[in-house]
């Protein structure tokens, strides 16, 4: 006898195998970038000020100026820069700091009192004052009656420097002088 074939069974629909997503690598930090030393920036051109040969002639004619009194404490405020480049600006203050000193006029704040009363304002010893405001506010803080402001500006290779004398009392600028600075 033949044999009938077997009814088909449907088949069992196969489960479909589950597909686990692969980690995907964390991509590699490059390392820093390694130039050669021929690409490297020169060293930024120090420039050197003969702040002095400028401040003393514009020292003497304020210490002569009228409204200037002997026997007062003459607060010197940092040097501003307001040109176009770096200066040292520290440099500059040391400088107008032993121009003036043993004028015979005036007695300077110390650089000592001048950082203490920074201090109490919240300003670093290295903050200019910046503004005549604050410089007035510094000067009434440490008991001086005069402030001497400067501030180079312009070209920083050919600074101009300028000074004012301000009365602390009144805020009044009684002298202002302008000279050239040229660099040694």
């Amino acid at each position: 006898m033949k044999s009938k074939p077997a009814p088909e069974q449907p088949a069992e629909p196969q489960q479909p195998v589950p597909v686990v997503p692969s980690v995907p690598t964390i991509p590699q930090q490059p390392g820093p970038i390694e130039h050669e030393d021929q690409t490297a920036q020169p060293a930024p051109r120090v420039r050197h000020y003969d702040w002095n040969s400028a401040m003393q002639p514009m020292v003497g004619k304020m210490l002569q100026a009228d409204g200037v009194t002997a026997g007062n404490v003459l607060l010197v405020d940092s040097v501003n820069n307001r040109t176009n480049g770096s200066l040292n600006a520290g440099e500059a203050t040391e400088t107008l700091r032993n121009a003036l000193a043993n004028n015979g006029k005036f007695t300077l704040v110390s650089a000592q009192q001048l950082a203490m009363a920074k201090q109490q304002l919240g300003l670093s010893p290295q903050d200019s004052l910046g503004t005549r405001s604050k410089a007035i506010g510094i000067a009434r803080n440490v008991g001086a009656q005069y402030v001497l402001y400067s501030s180079a500006a312009g070209n920083v290779n050919a600074p101009s420097l300028q000074m004012q004398l301000m009365l602390v009392q009144t805020g009044e600028i009684i002298w202002s002088g302008k000279g050239a600075v040229q660099q040694q």
